[in-house]
């Protein structure tokens, strides 16, 4: 009696499993990030990062010092700029459940003397959500 409804049981935890795998991965590819997630997300990503490399310490030169009062504000009001930028310099390659996007920007001359950071970012997009995996940057220069 006890086997019969072991046996019984098997398919239907089989069933039940595949149910869920199949659910689960539904889920995945209807939230699997799209190409303009990313553009919001790397916007804000990018303000932050130029934010605390450009306009944290003795990082600009003195001369800009003196004429950007709100270096911070500054590169905030950029955002919809460098969200586009990033796009731009952006590729994605969508695995259907989820997404790795690899943006490479910067060492683009900002001003004389002034070379914008150079960063790689590979970011995982998954279930509506970004993960990142690593970055790399060469620091710019500030002459």
């Amino acid at each position: 009696m006890l086997r019969s409804v072991l046996q019984r049981q098997g398919p239907i935890a089989a069933a039940l499993a595949a149910f869920v795998t199949v659910g689960v991965g539904l889920g995945l590819v209807v939230t699997n990030p799209s190409m303009e997630d990313y553009e919001e997300h790397a916007g804000e990503q990018l303000v932050a990062f130029f934010s605390s490399e450009l306009c944290q310490g003795e990082e600009l030169p003195m001369v800009l010092q003196l004429w950007i009062r709100d270096c911070p504000g500054l590169v905030a009001s950029q955002q919809a700029a460098l969200a586009a930028l990033a796009v731009n310099v952006t590729s994605r390659l969508n695995l259907g459940v989820v997404s790795l996007f690899t943006t490479k920007v910067g060492g683009q001359q900002l001003l004389p003397g002034l070379t914008l950071p150079e960063v790689e970012v590979l970011t995982l997009g998954v279930a509506g959500q970004f993960v990142l995996l690593r970055t790399v940057s060469d620091p710019g220069s500030l002459e």
